[in-house]
């Protein structure tokens, strides 16, 4: 018998399963990003965008499939994170649009709601790339109107678009010759992929557990870490912590006395799902890592010791830590909206991660900072909301990301107040076009003159490779530093300060006249001196600052003008 609609259950069952398939392979997405910094996150953007989506479902009590693709893509709207975020959201943005009213979606409906979601996608970029996530999503709509259009079933429709965003996919690296010299497909068309292939699962009651990409022990351990730490617990109130302890377990699958189950990741991870939340199983042949909130940590040990011996065991009181939380962000956060004297009557939002580079933004007159940036892009949501706190009509943002660029442009679009987003790329970008704010100037003249100061700055980073590999025939190894200039890797070195001098070297012409150190965690003051010297003696009439950023990821910020 064809299936011939999406009912509203089975919408609900396809953005669940999608998210978590999104969910559990956010790390391997990661994975795929083309330089080989400790910042790959579309995976994680990815996932924490599509499950805002997959909350604002739930949320909804209608019945009619349109208002909850509406819901889906309100959600992944505002909890969009990074490039990759937004674009999925543009995607579901168009799908939305053409499902509106639509009580039931039938194979003609979806096949022109996924067209209409490449449509939106592709208008909601300024430079459309193929090799990209938008060469995915309309190859996998294109496959979708053939199978329609030779009268297969709804499953089998969705099928053929699972299929042919995979196969998409696999032609993205020659598309890119980047992905290709790199070796790795493109990541946001990864993730869509994995969207399509849980509908596909959803609709056709496949199961794909051994499918799940299963990363080393030792990835687990940064896994459940990073997972653990990715929600704002300062917008809680203790008493409303519904699990109090955060429980992880690592267990050596078969091993120890207590073993009297045959694992299987499906009936492990479901058990678990019963007495927690927050819950993130990974498992290989060997070892299972669990992280869940629970108000039983002793069932979590006891349930895994059936499997195997517990070789690792953490439990924290999270109803303690958050109390001191809460009390930390009390005694820092107060000042967090500054009544600027340099900003007037503007807002102005700069988004950075550390305490030192939140200082420095805040004395060359941002009025709200923003935390965020590598590993940590805030969402549509995150800086509309900063927009309202700034209490302003008139609101400037300064991404100082190119990853968070598109959300700040959404934000912009959404609030309530006349916003404009100033397109800092870097942290230097985005101190370099504060020099160019007039708080007398209207909002258009002052986005015009503080666009036109990014051009006067070169900025440069120094991190850290995380995997050997090839960028345009410059071989990298892993834990090598890397100077990066303007997007661009221009030196590696394994020794740090080495790598940060080289770079500047590289940074530097006749016409440079300041240059900035910038140090962070992994960096130091004291190293910093040593480099500020080295500097000068290139050009004894280069003024060389040295400030404390505090930024992670980056030991360095090098900056020249």
């Amino acid at each position: 018998m064809k299936v011939e609609q999406i009912t509203e259950t089975e919408f609900r069952k396809m953005v669940v399963t999608s998210s978590d398939r999104l969910n559990k392979n956010a790390e391997f997405i990661n994975s795929l990003n083309v330089f080989p910094v400790p910042d790959g996150d579309t995976g994680t953007n990815m996932s924490l965008s599509f499950a805002s989506g997959a909350k604002y479902v739930a949320e909804s009590t209608s019945q009619n499939v349109g208002d909850l693709t509406q819901a889906l893509a309100k959600g992944l709207l505002m909890g969009a994170r990074g490039n990759s975020g937004v674009i999925l959201s543009q995607v579901f943005r168009g799908f939305a649009k053409s499902a509106a009213k639509k009580e039931v979606l039938t194979t003609a409906d979806l096949v022109l709601a996924l067209q209409a979601g490449v449509e939106t996608a592709y208008k909601a970029v300024m430079k459309p790339q193929e090799g990209t996530i938008l060469t995915v999503a309309r190859k996998a709509a294109e496959a979708a109107k053939k199978a329609k259009d030779q009268g297969l079933d709804i499953v089998e429709v969705m099928k053929a678009t699972y299929e042919a965003a995979e196969a998409a996919l696999k032609t993205t690296p020659d598309l890119l010759p980047v992905l290709k010299e790199v070796g790795v497909v493109d990541s946001g068309g990864q993730g869509l992929t994995f969207v399509y292939q849980g509908f596909y699962d959803s609709l056709s009651g496949n199961v794909r557990e051994d499918e799940v990409h299963k990363p080393t022990p030792a990835e687990m351990d940064e896994m459940v870490h990073a997972e653990h730490h990715k929600s704002a617990q300062g917008k809680l109130n203790t008493e409303d912590i519904k699990y109090g302890y955060c429980t992880e377990i690592m267990v050596r699958l078969g091993a120890g006395r207590l073993v009297d189950q045959k694992f299987d990741y499906a009936t492990f991870r479901n058990h678990l799902a019963q007495i927690g939340d927050s819950l993130l199983v990974i498992a290989d042949d060997e070892v299972v890592k669990v992280h869940v909130h629970t108000e039983h940590p002793g069932k979590v040990l006891a349930y895994g010791q059936e499997f195997g011996s517990l070789i690792k065991v953490k439990v924290d009181n999270m109803r303690l830590q958050h109390e001191t939380i809460l009390e930390k962000d009390e005694e820092e956060n107060v000042d967090d909206v500054h009544d600027n004297e340099l900003a007037g009557d503007y807002g102005i939002i700069a988004i950075a991660s550390g305490q030192g580079l939140t200082s420095m933004f805040q004395n060359l007159g941002a009025t709200y900072i923003l935390s965020g940036g590598q590993t940590m892009n805030p969402s549509t949501q995150d800086i509309v909301d900063a927009i309202d706190k700034t209490k302003k009509e008139k609101v400037i943002i300064l991404p100082n990301n190119k990853n968070i660029f598109l959300a700040a442009e959404q934000a912009a679009e959404v609030c309530d107040a006349d916003a404009v987003v100033v397109p800092s790329k870097t942290i230097a970008q985005g101190m370099t076009a504060l020099l160019g704010f007039n708080k007398d100037a209207s909002l258009e003249e002052n986005k015009a003159a503080m666009t036109d100061e990014l051009e006067t700055v070169i900025s440069g980073q120094v991190t850290i490779a995380v995997r050997d590999t090839t960028i345009d025939g410059r071989e990298i190894n892993k834990d090598d530093y890397m100077g990066i200039v303007d997007g661009d890797i221009v030196v590696t070195n394994p020794d740090r300060k080495q790598a940060a001098i080289e770079m500047v070297q590289r940074m530097l012409d006749e016409d440079s006249e300041v240059v900035t150190i910038i140090y962070g965690e992994g960096g130091t003051k004291a190293e910093a001196e040593e480099i500020k010297t080295a500097v000068e003696d290139f050009d004894d009439e280069l003024e060389v600052e040295i400030h404390q950023g505090d930024q992670p990821v980056y030991p360095y910020l090098i900056s020249v003008e």
